[in-house]
């Protein structure tokens, strides 16, 4: 997914969560402590996010208040490790400063970073914590507001938009079932939406939120729903390159997973609080 904006990102959602196998060293759980882990600060787990941090992902720009998505993905990794919250240090990063080779300020950055080959080779990733849905954007009192399902938003006979080229089109014409009006890009399709050109736009989910609170006049997110790219890996978890932690922390993303706490604070905080429903 490509970040669109710098935010600092679904079980019926648990399905697009990253099912990437990890296979941890025999001596993994006896290495994965607070005592043990080679961490920046001994027995403290240092955590980045950017600056700032927006809603959904994090609260009020509060990150260690553990509320937000990430913010409580953050906390569940952090509990698996064994660090109580006050072993917790959060610290601020820019995205690309982050993800850019080198030393780095933190243990790992949680900052809706997409897993690609290329930054795979600077830095390391733990498994995925979240893979973006798609989202209607549209505004209150259209068409679109306030529909349950993709059948009902099927029925509205809507006008939706969606950028060439794009995972979204993709997901209009093939999720959605619906003919899309095309646009050279997002830009153009926000200023339709706008206008009330369109009655929705699809764009990925983190997008949608931004979207809809700040550059469309009385924006809401009418639903989200799969995001069918099979090329999406999703975001991970960020750290140096080589860090002798990533390996413990990839090992407690996939408990907080297989537990089922991973869909609990994905429905809690990418569905329920946030405002955008799942569409079925």
């Amino acid at each position: 997914m490509k970040k669109a904006i710098k935010f600092a990102p679904v079980a019926a959602l648990a399905v697009l969560l990253s099912t990437l196998t990890f296979v941890a060293p025999a001596n993994a759980a006896a290495a994965c402590t607070p005592a043990t882990l080679k961490t920046i600060t001994a027995k403290t787990l240092t955590i980045a996010t950017g600056q700032p941090a927006y809603s959904p992902w994090v609260l009020d720009d509060k990150p260690e208040s553990g509320k937000g998505f990430e913010a409580a993905v953050a906390y569940a990794v952090a509990k698996k490790l064994g660090y109580t919250n006050a072993q917790v240090k959060w610290v601020r990063t820019s995205f690309d400063s982050a993800i850019a080779p080198g030393p780095k300020t933190f243990d790992f950055n949680i900052q809706q970073y997409s897993i690609t080959a290329d930054r795979a080779k600077v830095v390391d990733f733990s498994t995925s914590y979240y893979k973006s849905n798609q989202a209607i954007v549209t505004f209150k009192g259209s068409k679109l507001d306030g529909v349950k399902s993709i059948a009902d938003v099927k029925s509205k006979k809507a006008t939706i938009g969606a950028a060439v080229s794009s995972t979204s089109l993709d997901a209009v014409e093939k999720v959605l079932g619906v003919k899309p009006q095309v646009f050279n890009d997002n830009a153009a399709a926000v200023t339709a939406l706008k206008n009330k050109q369109i009655d929705g736009l699809v764009v990925d989910l983190p997008t949608a939120f931004y979207l809809s609170a700040v550059e469309v006049p009385n924006g809401v997110i009418a639903g989200q729903f799969a995001n069918v790219d099979k090329a999406d890996k999703g975001a991970g978890l960020l750290l140096a390159k080589n860090s002798p932690i990533t390996s413990c922390v990839t090992k407690a993303l996939e408990a907080v997973r297989s537990s089922g706490e991973l869909a609990k604070i994905t429905t809690k905080w990418l569905t329920a609080s946030a405002g955008a429903p799942l569409l079925k």
